[in-house]
């Protein structure tokens, strides 16, 4: 029985969605094995699940760690059944006031990084016939000014889903990228160079925000039903239509409503 049992792997599990999917996932009686740099933070989650739990330290932009991850799950548990690429920060700031290192950073860590953990998970999911969940944003099809390194990360992150929903299509495994609007997380609390800073202030909009908990659950019910994108909350829904639908309008929306909300 132990070999039948699901197997799934987070990364950014340490905190925020990541944590939150995991507690969804071990309710439903999967086994979990969470990554990420924090080891004192997993190892807290991992103590919070109801199920089975793993803590697997790794850094996404170092492919040595990654591998050593799953090959620990592999050790541990024989199978893998689902990955789901969380792991991410925001480089803030205008575009012209960015320098190559954070644009190498936000890139590093969002894309390449998403695509690495992808890569090492993948051939043990062709033999699960497993799911990939890629957590991408609304910011992927709408964008905010300040935002620009952070909205090309997650537009590059939605490319590399669709394009691997085609390239995975008769394999049996399935790819679901997801695209949450606002939602409780610490990647306000994160600078430019990923240093977390817990006495920062999240400027996100309050009124607007989900609770990490409500977003894991339908996060998971999409990786589940193998949908190829999935957005959520009422606001990111609204703001990705527009956004993919009337750009020009949106445009002057943002533009107006930065010049109404910044007298």
């Amino acid at each position: 029985m132990k070999e039948e049992t699901p197997v799934v792997w987070i990364t950014g599990g340490g905190s925020g969605l990541g944590s939150a999917m995991a507690r969804v996932f071990s309710e439903q009686g999967y086994r979990v094995a969470v990554s990420g740099r924090r080891e004192s933070r997993l190892e807290e989650v991992v103590d919070s699940l109801p199920g089975e739990g793993l803590a697997v330290p790794c850094d996404v932009t170092e492919v040595a760690t990654l591998t050593q991850a799953v090959e620990r799950l592999i050790e541990t548990w024989g199978r893998l059944d689902i990955v789901v690429a969380n792991a991410g920060f925001a480089v803030g700031g205008p575009l012209e006031e960015l320098d190559d290192t954070q644009w190498r950073r936000q890139l590093e860590v969002n894309v390449v990084g998403a695509a690495s953990t992808v890569n090492c998970a993948l051939p043990h999911l062709k033999e699960t016939r497993g799911r990939i969940g890629l957590v991408a944003s609304v910011a992927s099809m709408v964008y905010a000014p300040g935002s620009g390194a952070y909205n090309a990360s997650k537009a590059a992150l939605r490319a590399m889903g669709l394009t691997l929903s085609l390239e995975l299509h008769g394999t049996g495994v399935s790819c679901t990228t997801l695209h949450p609007g606002f939602v409780e997380s610490e990647i306000g609390q994160v600078d430019n160079s990923g240093q977390f800073h817990a006495e920062w202030k999240d400027q996100r909009p309050a009124a607007l925000m989900w609770t990490a908990p409500n977003a894991a659950k339908v996060m998971v019910r999409a990786i589940e039903k193998r949908k190829r994108e999935y957005v959520f909350t009422w606001h990111g829904r609204f703001g990705a239509f527009m956004g993919r639908h009337f750009p020009g309008c949106t445009h002057w929306l943002i533009v107006f409503g930065k010049r109404f909300f910044s007298r």
